[in-house]
């Protein structure tokens, strides 16, 4: 969708101002909602700054009520994820040689601390504001001449401000139908690239070896699976020996086990038979909860891209390893994240005849050493021992 250049004002139209039709169809597409009373749709684009002009309703009471709805879907979804029941067996007391199997306690992954840093990131401003801003929607916002004025759009406040407006538009307009809300939630929010970003996860290291690779993130599907139960909805190929894995010959595929609850098939583009190219391989994983699911077709992934040295390393970063490029190409692996920004100390020093001599320390926090060089310059001695340091983080072999 092209965000429109001006933003939406209202029609005057017998006295009476109306929400454009058109763009009440362009934002129910993009949110993946279609209101059945639209005249909550209209009321979250609008500002207080236009209810104060023109009179009628504002945005603030649905921002309220979507924070509340926002916070609940986040935690649904966590639960999701991250969750599960135990199962515990008890004998049937009208026939005791049957078993009956029921949920008792429930567990996650993750503990109340880990739980509530992602929920953080789901509902940050950041995030909820980004999300706005690549729809484009805070270009419809229906604002008073002062808020037009300052453009007040553009603020990550008002953009978060919207979102929750918008949800709790929906909220209201489904009487908190949460599964409603949160397909909504899901379909602005990328919820698996904020749930991925664990550091050591699978799902992590292998996303970004996909980004890397490929500038794509790899393909996720997920789907319940009971291991006791017979699975009629179950796509063919969350099911062991399968006709699918027959004909697409998944490369790795993990075990059920008792607790079983959920199975996901990874993509990963562009690998086949140890090497790189056009096609496509599939690993399959099974867990209690679709975050382990998704964590054990990762490590599948991870471990046969590691068996097969497909594995991107710090190596694969820098093309071209030279002195003359080595400061910035020490620079540039800090900003991917191998390590922290290096530093350098100067020292100045005299040789035997009394000319100036510059000694160069060069070191990285993550690392135990430090190399120096010694010049006539500073550019030079800095040249050097930032070359000497990207030999060490490269593991490259002393000439």
């Amino acid at each position: 969708m092209i965000a429109p250049s001006n933003h939406f004002e209202k029609e005057e139209i017998g006295g009476f101002f109306v929400f454009d039709q058109e763009t009440i169809n362009d934002i129910q597409n993009q949110i993946g909602y279609k209101f059945k009373n639209q005249e909550l749709l209209e009321q979250a684009f609008t500002r207080r700054s236009y209810s104060m002009e023109n009179g009628g309703e504002d945005n603030e009471v649905l921002e309220f009520i979507g924070d509340a709805a926002l916070n609940l879907v986040a935690v649904k979804i966590l639960r999701e994820e991250f969750g599960y029941f135990n199962e515990r067996k008890q004998q049937n007391p009208n026939y005791y040689y049957l078993w009956e199997t029921y949920e008792s306690t429930f567990s996650s992954d993750k503990d109340e601390g880990q739980l509530t840093e992602i929920k953080k990131r789901i509902v940050r401003k950041s995030t909820l504001a980004d999300a706005i801003d690549d729809l484009g929607l805070q270009n419809y916002l229906i604002m008073g001449r002062g808020d037009r004025k300052k453009h007040v759009e553009q603020s990550n406040s008002t953009k978060e401000d919207l979102f929750e407006a918008i949800i709790g538009a929906i909220a209201l307009d489904t009487n908190w139908d949460i599964n409603t809300i949160q397909k909504v939630v899901e379909k602005i929010i990328d919820i698996d690239d904020i749930i991925g970003s664990d550091e050591d996860s699978y799902i992590d290291m292998i996303q970004n070896w996909s980004l890397k690779q490929y500038d794509v993130l790899p393909d996720y599907s997920v789907c319940k699976y009971l291991s006791n139960e017979i699975n009629s909805g179950v796509p063919d190929w969350a099911r062991p020996n399968s006709i699918w894995s027959v004909i697409n010959k998944p490369f790795k595929q993990g075990e059920f086990a008792s607790d079983t609850k959920y199975a996901s098939l990874l993509t990963l583009n562009g690998v086949s038979n140890g090497v790189l190219n056009d096609d496509s391989c599939y690993f399959i994983g099974y867990g209690h909860s679709k975050n382990q699911a998704k964590e054990e077709a990762s490590r599948l992934a991870y471990e046969y891209l590691d068996e097969q040295g497909l594995l991107w390393t710090i190596q694969n970063e820098i093309e071209k390893p030279c002195k003359r490029l080595a400061i910035n190409q020490l620079e540039t692996l800090a900003r991917r994240g191998y390590f922290s920004l290096p530093t350098y100390n100067f020292y100045e020093e005299h040789d035997e005849d009394g000319n100036p001599v510059w000694r160069c320390e060069c070191h990285i926090s993550e690392e135990d050493i430090y190399y120096w060089s010694t010049a006539s310059s500073k550019k030079d001695a800095k040249k050097d021992a930032a070359w000497r340091m990207l030999r060490h983080v490269l593991k490259m072999e002393e000439n």
